[in-house]
């Protein structure tokens, strides 16, 4: 599965998912602008350095992904509805997998949320937590994770801010390298 970031004006991005099978999933523009690295970069990180199969990336590569627009071009008004019928059924056994697994989806809000904050602060940007999010962000030489998570958006930031509008930074997931810079 291929996932691109692509700055599409001077404050916004779009995300674009191409999967096996299931054709290309696109949202334009993705939420979460940040000045410095996309929220959606971060999750896409965060998931793919700990293994996230019941995030929002892995679900998209295990048949979910209701998040995202497809691009299709069917016309015909049932075979629309039963496509969506069956991503309702995928989205719901994906949804009872991961609470009765180790509930990634939360795990990756929690630690996309923790990360942006640790690694604006780490580079002197202002860094507020959200009030759902505990304020106490734990420091990388407590969490292994969380430092492993930040040195990588280390070496992608910049490569997301070099991009001019139009350009695109794209990882086959689970990689954390970008495939095509």
């Amino acid at each position: 599965m291929d996932v691109t970031f692509k700055r599409t004006g001077e404050r916004r991005y779009g995300l674009i998912v191409t999967a096996p099978g299931q054709g290309t999933r696109q949202k334009d523009p993705a939420p979460g602008y940040d000045d410095h690295i996309p929220h959606d970069l971060v999750h896409y990180v965060v998931e793919a350095e700990l293994g996230l199969a019941g995030g929002v990336f892995g679900r998209i590569a295990g048949g979910g992904g209701g998040l995202f627009q497809i691009d299709d071009d069917v016309r015909d008004h049932r075979e629309r509805r039963r496509q969506a019928r069956r991503q309702r059924r995928r989205e719901d056994r994906l949804r009872r997998e991961d609470h009765a697994g180790q509930a990634d989806m939360a795990t990756s809000e929690t630690y996309a949320g923790f990360c942006l904050i640790a690694w604006k602060r780490r580079h002197g940007y202002r860094g507020e937590a959200a009030a759902w999010l505990n304020p106490e962000i734990p420091r990388p030489e407590e969490d292994p994770a969380l430092g492993r998570i930040l040195d990588r958006l280390d070496r992608i930031a910049p490569l997301w801010n070099a991009l001019p509008v139009g350009g695109s930074l794209t990882f086959r997931w689970p990689g954390t390298e970008p495939v095509r810079p």
